[in-house]
């Protein structure tokens, strides 16, 4: 892009000039959650080889994927960390987005880190797997949030009911964990990344392990949803959970608008993958990624063009 290109884009799409060089934003999430994490060291690898590209990068605290989404759509961000369902949701102007026009120029990157749908038992619950639920306690989350309705969907897979268990509660994610060490609830479930502070209390405190979530009802949500995923919580993240779990969840994924410039987007893709085994010893949750599974893995609108350039370019994807 030559200078008077470059400061035609400034004007027209609201970057901002830092010391000779074009800075983009990334909406994450608060500081406690992995989304952070993801947007600051993508934007410090940015920052790192800024002399190559002319781009720096800053990360923005935000309220989650709504607001990450509805700022990309808006102008107010260049990109997003988003849940894939909520992405899908946004594309679809449907669930929490059914008061607005889909968003059609709404545009992948590529995925990051799983979000698994974690569930979370009592030593003493005889709760190994998800089907040993049923007439049990079970904290299912509450209203509008992130693992209430992936537990809504669980259920309504399994053709269970708030009366399949013997006590059905619904705390915020916040408390569950000292509600199952006091035995108030003998199974909790949480959609998140990991390691997770609230999964980390209740397996320090009391013991509390991580069951599977599996079956063909399971294998079904994933084949028919674009945005879920089989995912893997890795052993060893926390106390007495030295194994691997099996379950399903969403993953994070980085969106832009098809109106940010494709050469922007191309050098955010770029100096990710080049410099992604870095990126992988930087934070747990990132260790399992590869490239193969990035440019598929939740993504349920199209590619930008600055991205898709350089997966032709590397052979990732036919061109």
């Amino acid at each position: 892009m030559n200078i008077r290109g470059l400061l035609a884009a400034v004007v027209l799409l609201g970057w901002q000039v830092v010391a000779g060089a074009v800075e983009i934003s990334i909406g994450t999430g608060s500081q406690a959650g992995v989304y952070y994490q993801a947007g600051r060291i993508i934007c410090r690898m940015i920052n790192n080889t800024t002399e190559q590209h002319g781009v720096t990068c800053k990360a923005h605290l935000s309220n989650g994927s709504v607001s990450n989404l509805n700022d990309v759509r808006s102008g107010g961000l260049d990109l997003g960390v988003v849940q894939s369902d909520t992405q899908y949701y946004a594309a679809h102007g449907s669930k929490l987005f059914n008061d607005t026009s889909p968003d059609k120029e709404l545009r992948a990157l590529f995925s990051v880190h799983s979000e698994p749908f974690t569930l979370v038992v009592r030593q003493d619950s005889r709760i190994n797997h998800l089907n040993d639920l049923v007439g049990k306690r079970v904290n299912i989350g509450n209203p509008g949030s992130g693992q209430r309705a992936t537990m809504e969907v669980v259920m309504e897979a399994k053709g269970w009911k708030k009366d399949t268990f013997s006590l059905a509660n619904e705390l915020p994610a916040w408390q569950q964990s000292m509600a199952l060490c006091h035995d108030r609830v003998q199974a909790m479930v949480y959609t998140v990344g990991h390691p997770n502070p609230s999964v980390a209390k209740a397996t320090s405190l009391c013991g509390a392990k991580i069951a599977e979530v599996s079956g063909p009802e399971i294998d079904g949500l994933v084949n028919n949803n674009s945005f879920y995923v089989h995912a893997v919580i890795p052993g060893g993240l926390y106390p007495a959970n030295p194994d691997p779990v099996k379950t399903f969840g969403v993953n994070a994924t980085l969106v832009a608008s098809s109106k940010l410039d494709a050469d922007l987007v191309y050098t955010v893709v770029k100096t990710v993958f080049e410099n992604l085994e870095t990126i992988k010893s930087m934070h747990p949750a990132f260790a399992t990624l590869t490239k193969e599974r990035m440019i598929v893995d939740g993504l349920s609108v199209p590619l930008h063009e600055g991205a898709r350039r350089y997966y032709q370019e590397q052979g990732l994807i036919a061109k």
